[in-house]
């Protein structure tokens, strides 16, 4: 059990890499565009991908404030992976009352997770094996997520 305290960007795109590279089961995200999270790079791709052909059920769910970066192409790896494995990853964009939340969580195996406290700013908390301080981040992950959204389609004209 870890809880490490990040303050530069560099350390919270390291905590990033290192929770990617651990999650065995499912991956819960909430950002505001997933900019800082860097999930385009081959490292962070071939993890999303791993975790993506194994197990069954929902494995990666995705909820972002502002789902332009993305509609315009700037993951194409990741929107490649949302397109393959539509029946395992999903992504949504928040409804316009949401907008105004300025935390992001990645939550890994309802056991780990990221904790960026402000949009604008690298300070976050990284928990490992904290899975009953985790609890909480997953039920809020579960709350925004049934909240709805509007679908991210990662193919032409959502087909």
């Amino acid at each position: 059990m870890t809880r490490e305290l990040m303050t530069s960007w560099n350390d919270y795109r390291a905590a990033v890499d290192r929770l990617l590279a651990v999650a065995s089961e499912k991956i819960a995200i909430y950002d505001d565009d997933l900019a800082h999270l860097r999930l385009g790079s081959r490292d962070n791709l071939d993890h999303l991908q791993r975790l993506l052909m194994t197990g069954h059920g929902m494995a990666l769910r995705i909820v972002v404030r502002d789902a332009e970066p993305l509609r315009r192409q700037q993951e194409p790896g990741l929107l490649k992976l949302l397109a393959t494995y539509g029946h395992r990853a999903a992504a949504l964009q928040t409804p316009e009352h949401l907008a105004r939340l300025r935390d992001n969580m990645l939550i890994v195996d309802d056991r780990h997770a990221l904790i960026r406290f402000d949009r604008d700013q690298a300070r976050s908390k990284l928990l490992l094996d904290e899975a009953d301080e985790v609890r909480a981040y997953s039920k809020r992950f579960e709350d925004l997520w049934t909240e709805g959204g509007e679908v991210i389609s990662a193919t032409a004209l959502g087909l």
